[in-house]
């Protein structure tokens, strides 16, 4: 009897660095060692739409969370849908891709306009801001946004640029004196801030229909709690109102004991340097301290007593809280919408045992208690007329390039089937320096890119 012999070829390992991966049929909960049963958990497809979406007609369709942004025929939002959905309507030309990231799309037929109420909350913040939108049952898109740090220094340069031009022209005419500041005002780097937080709610209202903000309004008095003395209308005339000073100092020290670090154990506002060694009561010569800290703090002589180290953190600066108070009713009133307090956050965050972040602290905000979590985003902006000054490549002085080009850096982009982003412009705008989301780069003729967005604003990752 002849053996039934099958000659196997070489086994090819290679995976494409752009394939997509494909899942296995268990659900994360069920891939562990120690699980032998779980209850209730349904078993996935091998091969679902999302995983290879981009083989198809409907191209690039792979999004985060499943989820899938859906506006109406007049460019107004509906209740997002599912990628499977959104691939099938898409393969039957009956809508049409607006957005990329986070994907969206418009439908090219009329629907009915049944909404669930949806509610975004806003956790207003110098440095970030964190978002998040929930319905009862689950959170729709939820991230956070890096703010932009550099704009008084940006404006700083420009003012010196500016002053050494006019300083060579003798016979211009004197412009110090017909400067006026209307009512409102507020610094350029924090009213860009404040324009970052109403340009991201609007950009999640285009895609979402959002009934209901709620912004924290963190407060802290400052202007008390550098001045405690400070009464009638002086104070009542002030505008930055809020917290107590003991609040504010139990939440700068974390609620532990300056000296020692202890918590859960009653603390007291004391002074850094006592009253009657030249001490004030200014905040910045106030921290809180257990009895006994306290109680040996005051048997020290004079020759022992200092603590820098507690004097140079009970000094930091008050920028952030000042940003805070500044804009906070600005904003609010701008969006006509509700607040709540940072105090109430915290409570309802501990008591959920969410850890400490701006998104998490968005989701409370928004009222979220056991709603399915979304995969959080992190946002960036983008400078898009970034002209800087460059130095002629055969070696003249520098100069300011005048011209703008087409393509831009953070630009996104298709070449040869693949999507890339801009590094930067050369030649005269006609080649460009692109890079693979393998971190490959690549220089061609920006004849053979096509854009897809603009890298300018908010940028989705």
């Amino acid at each position: 009897m002849a053996k039934n012999t099958q000659q196997l070829g070489r086994r090819n390992t290679y995976t494409p660095t752009d394939a997509s991966q494909v899942r296995s049929n268990c659900d994360p909960v069920l891939n562990r060692e120690e699980t032998l049963r779980v209850p209730d958990s349904k078993t996935l497809p091998n091969n679902p739409d999302g995983n290879h979406s981009q083989h198809r007609g409907s191209s690039d369709l792979r999004v985060q969370n499943n989820i899938v942004y859906v506006l109406n025929m007049r460019g107004y939002p509906l209740m997002p849908t599912t990628q499977q959905k959104a691939n099938k309507i898409l393969k039957q030309d009956k809508a049409v891709v607006v957005h990329r990231s986070p994907f969206t799309i418009q439908l090219r037929y009329a629907t009915g306009e049944a909404k669930q109420p949806i509610i975004l909350g806003i956790d207003a913040g110098y440095s970030k801001i964190g978002y998040s939108a929930k319905t009862s049952s689950r959170e729709l898109i939820a991230g956070e946004l890096e703010l932009r740090n550099n704009i008084k220094k940006l404006i700083q340069m420009r003012s010196a640029y500016r002053r050494g031009r006019r300083s060579r022209k003798w016979y211009r005419e004197a412009r110090f004196d017909n400067r006026g500041r209307r009512d409102g005002w507020l610094a350029p780097s924090l009213e860009h801030k404040l324009q970052s937080h109403i340009r991201l709610i609007d950009r999640l209202k285009r895609i979402l229909p959002i009934a209901r903000i709620i912004v924290e309004v963190a407060s802290f008095d400052t202007q008390k709690m550098q001045n405690p003395e400070i009464t009638g209308v002086e104070y009542q005339q002030g505008k930055l109102q809020g917290y107590e000073v003991r609040e504010y100092l139990l939440e700068k020290w974390s609620r532990r004991c300056a000296y020692c670090g202890r918590t859960n154990v009653p603390l007291q506002v004391e002074h850094i340097i006592p009253k009657s060694r030249g001490g004030s009561d200014r905040v910045s010569n106030l921290t809180i301290a257990c009895h006994r800290c306290n109680h040996e703090k005051g048997d020290q002589t004079a020759a022992e007593f200092g603590h820098p180290e507690i004097q140079k953190q009970a000094k930091e600066s008050l920028k952030t809280t000042a940003f805070m108070n500044n804009i906070r009713w600005k904003l609010v009133n701008l969006l006509n919408c509700n607040w709540t307090y940072g105090y109430i956050t915290k409570h309802n965050r501990i008591r959920q045992g969410l850890e400490k972040s701006h998104i998490n602290d968005a989701f409370v905000i928004a009222g979220g208690n056991n709603q399915e979590r979304s995969k959080p985003q992190q946002l960036t902006q983008t400078r898009r007329n970034n002209r800087s000054i460059q130095t002629n490549r055969k070696g003249y002085k520098p100069s300011i390039r005048r011209q703008r080009y087409k393509l831009q850096p953070n630009d996104l982009v298709k070449h040869n089937g693949f999507l890339c982003r801009v590094k930067g412009v050369f030649s005269y705008g006609k080649w460009v320096r692109i890079v693979t989301k393998v971190g490959e780069a690549i220089n061609t003729n920006i004849k053979n890119v096509e854009v897809l967005k603009y890298g300018k604003g908010i940028q989705w990752a």
